[in-house]
Parts: structure tokens; C-alpha cells; sequence
């Protein structure tokens, strides 16, 4: 079985959630005897060729990535996308993410000429257009595997309309919790008999490192890790972060990420008499990311709309409780967990103060959280998109 797959987030360089999806997705795949050709957008200049192609170094046996010369982005917004535009002054690109999303997907023809595959599966609306071209081309079925929708990501028209496009097209659906594949169904008309749900999961080995730094008995660390934006919550975490100081004074918060909200939480910390207990640390490497997690007293996904959401699995399986959003796939999966409504700053507070105040129920919740994510692995996770592949295409391969 080969897969013609199409991404725009990969390792060894990402940036959110979908590259470590992607990657280890792939990586069991690979495992399991799969043949993958990963396809990603990457900014090659001075290649000055319409759809340029470069093969990379396989990443592992059975992976081959290929680049394709564009310099898509992700997590990218039409404003983020023409910004970068002109800080670049590139030609060669379009200065409309939706046309270079187009460019993107043409590149998808060549591809499907050049390669062998029986099954594509493509990731998320910037690449659903590449995988029906793919289809079209080469008559093989369509996976669409959906990790962050419109109404998530507070996106566009233009982006609603292109997902439903790859809805309608794909031959399956993936979708990564119930909660994603509701929204399919009451949101774009999906039909349930065509969502197959393949939940998440963790990749251990990504999440070695060594020991974090240790901070004094007395000192406690809230931790918020994610993109700043305003489908994560992040002004929830900072009114939070006022109530709970006002019971726990020695208790520091992390802000830990980038995103366009950002300045506008920092303000806002600086306006609460906050801002010295509130340490913004922008976009930070993996590593770093796991001493944190492993440096904090509880780790907080307050989202607003979270598909699944993969960072409350690495922080518990660091050591950290988790207090987590009840609009989230992830709840789903991990029950030992403190759920909250996003916008209800007081039971954000309450059960923040509660893990601090109370170590039974700290180390309860690690424990028992602990032991369910022992049944959360990629290799479950893949051998559902092989049953998947192998319906679709006739069990060849």
C-alpha cells in the first residue's frame, strides 16, 4: 500500500499541533509497511520555476518528502500571508493566499503523473483542493482528514467554502474527535456514515528531554502552551490568572507561544498589576516546551473551540495535571482531567487554586490521567487510516 499524502506542517520544523500529527502519523505508518510520499509547500528561492519539486533526504524508511516551491505558511491567514508577501517582495508567489493555495494545488497534477500511490490523503483546507486534483488525475480515492475547521479558527467564507468543497469530494473523511465530526454533519451537511473519527494521540520518543530546572517548594507555575490567538483561550488564562493571585500570591503563570494576540495579553497583564507574575515567552523549540510542562504545577487549556488538542497529553504524560476545556476533542479521551467552560473565569480559578492548594488531588489526577494515556498511541491510530486506505482501494497493496 502506497499513500500519496499532502501536508503543510512537517518535521523536523513546526509549528502547531498538525506537524506533530503529521509526523507521526507517518512514522507508524512507515512501521507498518505503508509507503508514504509526504508532499509540503516550502520556500525555495531562487528556483524561479512555476511548480518546482525537490525530493528531500527520507526521513525514515518508506517516507518520501517532497518540497514544493511555495511559501505557504502554517496556521497562515489571508492578512498574516500578504504581510509576509511584502516583507519578502516575492515575484515568483501570489500575494493572495487563496491563489497560492491554487498554485499549491496545481502542483498536485505533476505529482500524481510522477509518483506510484493507491490511496491520497490530504490535511486540512490548504491542500484539500492539491488532493482532489490528485484524484482527478490519477482516478485513485480521496481521504480528508479534517484537524481544524472554520468555525475553530474563526476563518473565511472563501475557507468554508473550500472545505466543503473537499467534504464533498473526498471518498472519506477523517475526523480527529466526535466533537470535530458533529460539526461536519450540523455545519457543512456531511453525511455521519461517511466521518470515520481517528482520535489523536502521543508520540513518547518526542517527548524525552532531560530534567527540567527545578523551582522552590513554595513557588507555584501555571502553565498556558499554545498559539496566542483567540481560539485558544488565551484571555480567559490571564483574568484567571488575577483571581487566582489574589489566593495564591507565590504562584508564577507562563505564557508560552506566539500569535496575534500576544501584545494584546501582555497589555492586559500590565493593566491587571499583573505583569510581574506573567511571563510571555513567545514560540519556543519542543525541547523547551517539555521542561516546561514538566516545570509546572498544572498545565491549562482554556479553548474556545479545540478539535483535539494534543497539548494537555504531553503535559500529563510530563507530569503535570490538567485543566481542560469542555469544547475539546481531547475530552473525549482523557476523563482523569478538570473540565471547565472557557468563559467562566471563576471555575477556571477555582480548580487552578484547587490543584495548587490540594496535592492529593495533583497527584491523583497525574496518576490516573497517566493511566489512560497509556492507551492513546499512533500505532492505533494508524491502523485505523490503513483499514480506511485498504477499503477504499480494494484492499490492494
Amino acid at each position: 500500500m502506497k499513500v500519496l499524502m499532502f501536508g503543510w506542517e512537517y518535521a523536523p520544523m513546526y509549528s502547531g499541533g498538525l506537524g506533530v500529527v503529521s509526523s507521526a502519523l507517518t512514522k507508524s505508518l512507515a512501521k507498518k509497511d505503508i509507503g508514504v510520499t509526504f508532499v509540503i509547500p516550502k520556500r525555495l528561492k531562487p528556483i524561479k520555476t512555476q511548480i518546482e519539486l525537490v525530493s528531500a533526504a527520507e526521513l525514515m524508511e518508506k517516507v518520501d518528502v517532497v518540497h514544493i516551491n511555495s511559501p505557504l505558511k502554517p496556521y497562515a491567514s489571508a492578512k498574516s500571508y500578504k504581510e509576509d508577501h511584502y516583507q519578502y517582495s516575492d515575484e515568483l508567489y501570489s500575494d493572495n493566499l487563496y491563489e497560492e493555495v491554487e498554485r499549491y494545488a496545481e502542483s498536485a497534477k505533476k505529482i500524481a503523473q510522477e509518483k506510484e500511490f493507491d490511496v491520497i490523503h490530504a490535511h486540512d483546507w490548504m491542500t484539500f483542493k492539491a488532493g482532489i486534483n490528485a484524484k482527478k488525475e490519477s482516478g485513485k480515492p480521496l481521504v480528508v482528514h479534517i484537524h481544524n475547521t472554520v468555525f475553530d479558527r474563526m476563518g473565511s467564507d472563501h475557507e468554508y467554502n473550500m472545505e466543503k468543497t473537499g467534504f464533498e469530494e473526498a471518498d472519506k473523511i477523517i475526523a480527529v474527535s466526535n466533537y470535530t465530526k458533529k460539526k461536519l454533519v450540523e455545519k457543512y451537511g456531511i453525511r455521519q456514515d461517511k466521518i470515520e473519527v481517528v482520535h489523536n494521540a502521543i508520540d513518547f520518543s518526542e517527548n524525552e528531554t532531560d530534567s527540567a530546572p527545578k523551582i522552590p517548594d513554595n513557588d507555584k507555575m501555571v502553565l498556558f502552551l499554545g498559539r496566542v490567538t483567540v481560539q485558544k483561550g488565551p484571555d480567559y488564562f490571564v483574568e484567571a490568572a488575577k483571581k487566582v493571585l489574589d489566593i495564591c500570591p507565590n504562584t508564577r503563570f507562563v505564557i508560552a507561544g506566539g500569535g496575534d494576540m500576544q501584545g494584546r495579553m501582555i497589555e492586559r497583564a500590565a493593566s491587571l498589576g499583573i505583569g510581574h507574575k506573567v511571563l510571555f515567552t513567545g514560540a519556543i523549540p519542543r525541547d523547551e516546551a517539555t521542561k516546561l510542562y514538566q516545570m509546572a504545577d498544572v498545565y491549562v487549556m482554556p479553548s474556545v473551540s479545540e478539535p483535539f488538542g494534543i497539548t494537555p497529553l504531553e503535559a500529563i504524560y510530563n507530569g503535570a495535571p490538567a485543566i481542560i476545556s469542555k469544547n475539546s476533542g481531547v475530552s473525549e479521551v482523557i476523563k482523569n482531567a478538570l473540565m471547565i467552560d472557557f468563559w467562566d473565569i471563576d471555575e477556571i480559578t477555582n480548580k487552578i487554586v484547587a490543584v495548587l492548594k490540594y496535592p492529593f488531588l495533583r497527584e491523583t489526577l497525574v496518576e490516573q490521567s497517566t493511566e489512560e494515556l497509556k492507551k492513546l498511541n499512533w500505532d492505533d491510530a494508524a491502523e485505523k487510516c490503513i483499514s480506511i486506505y485498504h477499503n477504499l482501494a480494494g484492499g490492494r497493496g
